[in-house]
């Protein structure tokens, strides 16, 4: 399932970052083609930083999500700039911690291997902590940034099975569906 920078405005305006003029494009039912597609007003992504976002971000994600390149360019440009300036400077210390311990940036290793990077890092088990140490904030500003992004658009949410995320209109009217299905079935 194809993540889209509609995805990433919906996630944008469940933080409450999307101006109102970002929210006219949520509705992916409205047979626009992509040369409709929105964009983001803000300051772009540097090249090196989006390719160490979208390699934690393809780490992170179910391997189903497709699309992660537009997607997450898309969140981390519609950030407001001192959020996306501390994530893009956490990203800069990941990508030179790969290049000390593997030799190599963090998106030319293999998904499995940036896997293994992070847990060595003790991403997985830390607590998140915007001023702490180095996988304390890359637990906070990395993996827990990206991953609200996918949980709160409509396409991640359906691909983990949540119709409808947090700020998502329709809530209600799918709970209620999939409960009667449950009880169908």
């Amino acid at each position: 399932m194809d993540l889209s920078r509609r995805d990433a405005l919906a996630a944008l305006a469940a933080t409450g970052v999307a101006g109102v003029a970002g929210t006219a494009f949520l509705d992916d039912g409205d047979g626009a083609d992509a040369s409709d597609e929105p964009t983001v007003d803000a300051t772009p992504v540097p090249d090196d930083g989006l390719t160490t976002l979208v390699a934690v971000a393809e780490t992170v994600y179910p391997s189903a999500a497709g699309g992660v390149d537009a997607f997450v360019e898309t969140y981390v440009a519609g950030l407001p700039d001192d959020r996306r300036d501390e994530v893009l400077a956490v990203a800069a210390d990941l990508d030179a911690t790969a290049r000390d311990w593997v030799d190599a940036p963090l998106a030319d290793l293999d998904r499995s291997t940036r896997d293994d990077l992070l847990r060595d890092l003790g991403v997985d088990v830390a607590d998140p902590d915007a001023d702490g140490y180095l996988s304390e904030r890359i637990r906070f500003h990395l993996v827990n940034e990206l991953l609200y992004a996918f949980y709160a658009s409509p396409t991640g949410g359906r691909l983990v099975g949540i119709e409808n995320p947090v700020a998502y209109p329709g809530g209600t009217e799918s709970y209620q569906r999939a409960a009667m299905e449950d009880g169908d079935g």
